[in-house]
């Protein structure tokens, strides 16, 4: 843990987001996302910007990679499949479902303890198929149940209360706020409800950067390193088969991704380049590509991640345009990364 103090907690205000990408049909701009974006470099300097990258934002289950290094720090002794399931949002398919069961086991607790909101699975073919067989809303195909059923065993391991266990008072979620601040190098600036039930601390996106330029260059061996190194072996039990920052770390060597709700992207390599996005509306047709533009602007390999610009828009059942991060996003002439 570093021996400096975080830095004051990022300021709650509108946030001045920028235009991120447009909305392109027929080669007029119909609409515009905005947003902002961030590129750290190795060093940890912020080598791009636009948008407010100092503002208070949520960064949802993006914030699953750090929540995991603080159960490991606190004494969670889970590694590879299930590691990176306990930083999941997971698409509730059934290896994800029997991993989360795997953990409860292991802690020697059910469902029944689960405190997160029932839901159907996070894939639309796996929940259609749900539907169709009439299985109802469980806590363990909500997609965040690999994290409740990390902090079910963390609690237990460590003697703490099991029915509160998402109260902010909490010992768990007070040692994961620690972390959170520890990783991000600032302060909290408040703290509220996540959608599954549990505390979400606001952050800076330049925080939420940091903290994955953190975890993708700890030391081998260090909690950080094996979240790392569990999410990118594990990409699927991460998010899902079908799941596009699943194929965002298969298409690029070493990277760690995690998306979030309301169109949150993170994404670091191994030598500490890291890129955080927020989309102001939330939507997923901007997020992908955005974070894909801002990966290429740090360095990747634009050819890595042609397939991440984003789906056609239809018009009459053919491709009359697209969504196209806006031309800052551009890459510039820097050496290529793998």
């Amino acid at each position: 843990m570093n021996s400096s103090l975080p830095a004051d907690a990022p300021l709650i205000r509108e946030p001045l987001h920028a235009p991120v990408a447009h909305l392109i049909r027929g080669g007029v701009v119909e609409g515009i996302h905005y947003g902002s974006v961030v590129v750290l470099g190795p060093d940890g300097d912020v080598r791009f910007q636009l948008g407010d990258i100092e503002a208070a934002c949520y960064p949802r289950s993006a914030l699953k990679p750090v929540q995991a290094v603080a159960m490991l720090r606190a004494g969670l002794p889970l590694d590879g499949e299930l590691l990176s399931l306990a930083a999941a949002s997971h698409s509730g398919e059934e290896a994800h479902l029997a991993g989360a069961r795997r953990i409860l086991e292991l802690a020697g607790l059910t469902e029944d303890h689960l405190r997160n909101v029932p839901d159907l699975p996070f894939d639309p073919a796996v929940r259609d198929t749900w539907v169709r067989e009439n299985r109802p809303p469980s806590r363990l195909a909500q997609n965040c149940s690999g994290k409740h059923a990390a902090m079910l065993y963390t609690a237990r391991l460590n003697g703490w209360s099991l029915d509160d266990y998402l109260d902010p008072a909490h010992p768990l979620q007070q040692a994961i706020a620690e972390i959170v601040e520890d990783l991000t190098g600032q302060r909290v600036a408040t703290v509220t409800v996540d959608g599954c039930g549990a505390p979400l601390f606001a952050v800076s996106l330049h925080g939420l950067a940091r903290a994955a330029a953190r975890i993708t260059t700890a030391a081998p061996g260090t909690p950080e390193a094996r979240v790392a190194d569990a999410m990118r072996t594990h990409a699927e039990a991460a998010s899902g088969t079908r799941r596009d920052v699943a194929a965002l770390m298969r298409a690029v060597p070493g990277l760690l991704a995690k998306d979030g709700f309301e169109g949150v992207q993170v994404a670091a390599l191994p030598d500490g380049t890291a890129v955080a996005v927020k989309i102001a509306d939330g939507a997923d047709r901007a997020r992908v590509p955005v974070a894909a533009a801002a990966l290429a602007r740090a360095g990747v390999d634009p050819s890595l991640l042609t397939r991440f610009g984003g789906q056609p828009l239809l018009g009459g059942g053919r491709p009359v345009g697209s969504v196209r991060p806006v031309r800052a996003l551009d890459p510039v002439t820097i050496p290529a990364r793998a």
